[in-house]
């Protein structure tokens, strides 16, 4: 199988996996809440880090369907910090992947709300998986929430927030941007890992892939809010021009040179793993990409 059809097999299977999910609330009364949460949750998207966690269950040796519950949990969490982003008190976004923001929709409570429910069942939902040893459910559940929370995603975005009204070092920037991009990665690489039954080793490798890959992506996304189309991104650009991004920080030809750099060094952290030719041709792709 080519990784087109591969990680399109495992972008299928997430899209129904997640639409999946909402038919067992169908008896409920709040359905206006549901029909929010669907909103965002079944737009789209790249689904970059599903297709992650999938490939290196894969690569650890078990069927990557049995990542299923992590692949969704994170594209949950993924999705609640898109809607929250998009509000009026955050970045005042009118437009994510090509239509109206959640918030434009639904109004500014039910949005909210919507991102708390997708958070929060996040969890009910990854405490569903069946792993091969009792004891990785709860690591799979600490890596899971400690990169969604203060230590990681969460914590990125504060500090973003933070440093709106300032330039920061180069430090910072990477402070801010491993956690806020770079943390949900690492969980879904890790949680991977961890459903396929890999070893310590393998374990760190995949954090270590993880933690290139999302540097490399967040630069390219920087990129492409400066030289991408609103077409393109499904939502407006130079919206972060005056935020602390890797542009601002380097300039565009330092930056096309960094998200090389990363990719690459993401690439070398495989030597764990056997069979990686399409997880290789994976993060080659993100360093081209428009979208």
């Amino acid at each position: 199988m080519s990784s087109d059809a591969r990680f399109r097999e495992y972008r299928d299977y997430i899209e129904r996996y997640l639409a999946d999910y909402f038919t067992q609330l169908d008896a409920e009364p709040q359905k206006q809440l549901f029909e929010a949460m669907k909103y965002s949750l079944l737009a789209g998207g790249k689904r970059i880090r599903p297709i992650l966690t999938f490939e290196f269950c894969r690569l650890c040796g078990r069927e990557w369907k049995d990542a299923a519950p992590f692949a969704g949990a994170i594209e949950m969490i993924h999705t609640y910090s898109l809607i929250h982003d998009d509000l009026p008190c955050m970045d005042n976004d009118d437009y994510r992947r090509g239509r109206l923001t959640n918030h434009k929709v639904y109004g500014e409570t039910l949005a909210i709300l919507a991102g708390d429910a997708l958070l929060t069942d996040a969890f009910a939902l990854a405490a569903s998986a069946k792993l091969s040893k009792s004891e990785d459910m709860a690591l799979a559940i600490q890596v899971l929430a400690t990169n969604a929370g203060s230590l990681g995603m969460v914590g990125g975005q504060v500090l973003d927030t933070l440093s709106e009204q300032r330039e920061c070092t180069e430090q910072e920037v990477l402070d801010i941007q491993s956690r806020k991009t770079g943390a949900l990665i690492n969980a879904a690489c890790v949680l991977g890992a961890i459903v396929g039954g890999a070893s310590q080793s393998q374990i760190e490798a995949a954090s270590g892939f993880a933690a290139c890959l999302g540097l490399a992506f967040q630069i390219r996304d920087d990129m492409l809010d400066v030289i991408g189309s609103a077409g393109e991104l499904g939502k407006a650009t130079g919206m972060d021009e005056q935020k602390n991004t890797f542009v601002r920080l380097y300039g565009l030809e330092k930056c096309e040179e960094l998200v090389q750099k990363y990719t690459n060094e993401a690439i070398r952290h495989l030597d764990r793993f056997e069979d990686t030719a399409d997880l290789i041709s994976l993060a080659e792709s993100l360093t081209t990409r428009r979208t």
